[in-house]
């Protein structure tokens, strides 16, 4: 999400909601400026921003994900890439406003509901409270006009965020780095995660993605990311070499390994 959408040169209007274009960019607007999710018109499936292709970064952590769930919708960039780029995955995305879901696929080419891609419209927390163990991963992007909504920040929400996962499962959050409130969320999270989590930074000062895991990655040796991250660079064009560099950097690590905020003992 960017703090301000520049030169908005075209817009469709429905109460709060707008879609601007702009240099080839399509962009969707909830209330302000800001741009919640972009799309580059000639490559309708790419992903634009640099924090939802940082958030694509679970797949460096677990090369068996099946089924993710995402709260809230947008202007779909993740289910969309998903469903074009993992053809292994189901992704289920609970969307409470109707405009939302019908903005999506009209403007932004989200596609029909098909076998591995269901849009469901609904209330995202109840979806939470009523389901467990029910995701391999789950994506929450919930920012709105006023930032993010305080149901979800809340450490029940992240308590329900942990407990909807499978045992195996993590949990990738996009949070404003500057937000005054960050350190009290991430706080939350580690507590809901028992300290097993990660943060990315995808920009200066910008998009935080924080990963959450219910059990800690089976290898996270800065050798095996960085072989994974080749591996993966071969079928998507996102920088995932450059996304374990900056995990090295802002997450505790040695020459060898990066470190979970739950590790005890670091030796550096």
């Amino acid at each position: 999400m960017f703090r301000v959408a520049k030169h908005l040169m075209k817009a469709f209007n429905t109460e709060a909601i707008e879609v601007s274009e702009a240099d080839g960019i399509r962009s969707l607007h909830l209330g302000s400026v800001t741009v919640q999710s972009a799309m580059r018109i000639r490559d309708p499936n790419a992903l634009e921003l640099a924090y939802t292709r940082g958030m694509m970064c679970f797949l460096l952590f677990n090369a068996q994900v099946k089924k993710v769930l995402a709260i809230g919708l947008g202007g779909g960039s993740l289910p969309k890439y998903i469903h074009a780029y993992c053809p292994e995955v189901t992704t289920k995305v609970i969307e409470i406003n109707t405009r939302i879901i019908q903005i999506a696929r009209s403007q932004f080419h989200v596609p029909e509901n098909d076998h591995r891609l269901e849009v469901i419209e609904g209330d995202g927390l109840q979806y939470l409270a009523e389901h467990s163990h029910d995701a391999d991963v789950l994506l929450i992007d919930a920012f709105d006009s006023n930032g993010i909504p305080p149901d979800f920040c809340s450490q029940a929400f992240f308590d329900q965020c942990a407990n909807v996962l499978k045992g195996d499962g993590l949990l990738a959050i996009n949070l404003w780095g500057s937000d005054k409130n960050f350190d009290i969320y991430l706080q939350r999270i580690e507590h809901s995660f028992a300290g097993r989590v990660l943060i990315l930074p995808t920009g200066k000062p910008g998009n935080i993605a924080v990963f959450g895991f219910n059990r800690a990655p089976a290898d996270l040796r800065i050798a095996s990311l960085r072989e994974r991250a080749k591996l993966l660079e071969k079928s998507h064009k996102i920088e995932f070499l450059q996304f374990v560099e900056r995990l090295t950097e802002h997450n505790h690590s040695t020459q060898n390994r990066i470190f979970l905020s739950s590790d005890k003992t670091i030796n550096h």
